[in-house]
């Protein structure tokens, strides 16, 4: 069998993968992405059918396209991918669709790896791992499927009607599942919400998205999680033009707001009694970025129109102010439960030693421990930024230029 050799191969041709051939390109490096679906598969089948972009369009993008239409819009996810495949053939990038790679190994005794795909072998010096973090569903393993409930992770989720009758309990209150949630509501189901640790900040503010306040308040800038907060997740939406998530609002409309889920038994879900626990830290952030904002304004001398109604929290209710402890699904017609419980990665094709004992990618800025090896697309790569389009860019580029700088010494012959 012929052994088809490259210099560079990007694995996974989503926002990551495209970038990432953008500034190989620009460099001169030759190289190839390989896709096992179509380019930005995952915008196309793995989102629910209204999900439009978190960010708005003048500021969720690479810096050398802009999205048609109106800058300030929230772009439909079906545009989203099709901007990707644009900005490929803007750039001419050598993406091959419906290539699954299956095994990447060093080859012993030269600076390469052997990669094996569903079309045939490649050797390449270098490989970089763009298939982001969102691989395998996380669903809990707590309701056994023999309770007889529909249950489905959300990236499966794609519209009310793809439901049966009755209630719906969403689990997980990110971005994801109040989008989900607040849906199912509007179209005449009852849903309950199990909601975690999360920041909530403010759609906009003093007319300007926060995605600006983010970064003239320097907030884009960090570098790394606070400890504690790995794992908490951001709930903001694009949905109807872009709003704020405000969870008291959605129980006055009719929403069961209760805690994180906890154990199954008998028919009956338990949740944690930290219901207002996570509503009062959702509020403190919140208002925190407003104490910010006004600041940045004052100092700065910027003529930006006051809302003070922006700090009106909303009024107690009821499902906060007496929690749900258990709730016993047949009872309260549950018919549904939505997992939106985020997802791992699966590098199980990588076969190097780029990995800690838990499995996780051992890199700074996406280059790792093992020399050639390079991940692009993950969640804090380089910092707050590396989930967003246009942060995924700018890491793009930082594993570009060292690709090319390990090129200069290695062709140093004096």
């Amino acid at each position: 069998m012929s052994v088809e050799k490259i210099h560079t191969v990007v694995v996974g041709a989503g926002q990551a993968g495209v970038a990432m051939s953008e500034h190989l390109g620009k460099n001169g490096v030759e190289h190839v992405v390989l896709e096992r679906g179509r380019i930005a598969e995952r915008w196309r089948s793995m989102r629910w059918d209204s999900l439009v972009a978190n960010g708005p369009a003048w500021h969720d993008r690479f810096p050398n396209l802009d999205f048609p239409g109106d800058p300030d819009a929230f772009v439909p996810k079906e545009q989203v991918a099709d901007y990707f495949v644009a900005y490929a053939r803007n750039n001419d990038a050598p993406i091959r669709c419906g290539v699954e790679v299956t095994s990447v190994e060093r080859v012993a005794g030269r600076p390469s790896f052997r990669i094996e795909t569903s079309d045939g072998v490649i050797e390449a010096r270098n490989v970089v791992a763009a298939t982001g973090p969102f691989q395998k569903p996380n669903i809990p393993p707590l309701v056994p499927a023999e309770a007889g409930l529909n249950q489905m992770h959300s990236s499966d989720y794609r519209n009310p009607a793809q439901l049966p009758e009755g209630a719906v309990l969403v689990v997980g209150a990110g971005s994801s599942g109040v989008q989900i949630a607040e849906e199912l509501m509007r179209a005449g189901h009852r849903v309950y919400l199990s909601v975690g640790p999360h920041d909530r900040p403010p759609r906009s503010y003093r007319g300007r998205d926060f995605v600006w306040w983010l970064g003239v308040l320097g907030k884009w800038d960090a570098q790394a999680q606070a400890p504690g907060a790995e794992h908490v997740t951001i709930a903001v939406s694009g949905a109807r033009g872009g709003e704020t998530i405000d969870f008291r609002r959605l129980a006055a409309q009719g929403m069961v707001l209760v805690g994180m889920t906890g154990a199954y038994a008998n028919g009956k879900l338990s949740f944690s009694d930290d219901l207002a626990r996570h509503l009062e830290r959702g509020d403190r952030n919140y208002l925190s970025l407003l104490d910010e904002a006004d600041a940045f304004i004052a100092n700065n001398g910027l003529d930006l129109p006051e809302e003070p109604e922006a700090r009106t929290l909303g009024a107690q209710v009821d499902c906060v102010a007496n929690p749900m402890h258990e709730l016993d699904l047949a009872d309260a017609g549950v018919s549904t439960i939505i997992w939106a419980t985020g997802f791992s990665s699966d590098y199980s094709w990588l076969k190097v030693n780029a990995f800690d004992e838990a499995g996780r990618p051992k890199h700074k800025r996406g280059v790792s421990s093992e020399k050639g090896i390079y991940f692009l697309g993950l969640p804090w790569l380089s910092g707050r930024g590396s989930s967003f389009i246009w942060g995924v860019w700018h890491d793009a580029k930082h594993v570009a230029d060292h690709i090319v700088i390990q090129d200069n010494y290695l062709s140093y012959s004096h």
